[in-house]
């Protein structure tokens, strides 16, 4: 578990701090409009209205004191970046900051950041290649032109071994895990509380060998590189 600090109480900053929740993490949510801080209040560990480029009033947060420092202003650059500033100076220990160009991201890593984050360029990326191909169900950039990506199990493939394809030869990509499913996964968002109603359950394999066998409807969890993941497909 990790303690994190949240500055802006935005959509980006708001649904970090629920997923944050989600994951057990304590948070400590800032923002200088008093609705934004009241609805995020049911999932952040703490909240404090007040103005995060005042540093007599950061000097009381403790910011020193926090494993992470995410700055997710989006409408006032010039705010985004005297926070980062601030918090660098009074000792943060990680600040990650939100940025909207290339030349904001220049700023911000010139004046404390530790990194930066596109959440509209990433969302735009992710749905660009999630939405092109009807096999990919979900896609996880990392670095040098790789990612993971799930993707739906080709119908060519339905009760063949792993080690009879030989993917990593002919494809140039790696097997990771395999996801399979049953159920009703749709009703679970509205029946979760209800012992009576059955849903879809998620189990993921990852001890894929040679031998392991693949079923249609299972979905595959796969490292490569975007050229081989395309052309694959």
């Amino acid at each position: 578990m990790k303690n994190i600090l949240i500055i802006g109480a935005g959509r980006f900053g708001s649904f970090a701090t629920m997923k944050l929740h989600d994951l057990g993490h304590q948070t400590l949510v800032i923002d200088k409009d008093e609705n934004r801080i009241n609805r995020i209040l049911p999932y952040a560990s703490e909240a404090r209205i007040g103005d995060s480029t005042d540093e007599g009033f950061m000097k009381t947060i403790g910011v020193h004191s926090y494993d992470v420092c995410l700055v997710s202003i989006g409408d006032d650059f010039l705010s985004s970046l005297q926070t980062t500033f601030t918090l660098s100076e009074l000792g943060a220990k990680k600040v990650i900051a939100r940025a909207t160009s290339s030349r904001q991201e220049k700023f911000l890593l010139r004046n404390g950041a530790d990194a930066v984050v596109f959440p509209e360029r990433e969302l735009g990326y992710w749905t660009a290649i999630r939405y092109s191909s009807d096999n990919i169900a979900d896609y996880v950039e990392l670095s040098d032109g790789y990612a993971i990506f799930e993707i739906s199990i080709p119908d060519r493939w339905n009760g063949k071994k792993v080690g009879d394809l030989d993917v990593r030869r002919k494809f140039h990509i790696n097997i990771l895990g395999i996801r399979s499913e049953s159920g009703n996964y749709a009703s679970y968002n509205r029946f979760k509380n209800s012992p009576n109603k059955k849903f879809q359950t998620h189990e993921m394999n990852m001890d894929v060998r040679s031998d392991t066998i693949l079923h249609h409807g299972e979905t595959l969890l796969v490292l490569g590189k975007h050229e081989h993941i395309q052309k694959f497909l």
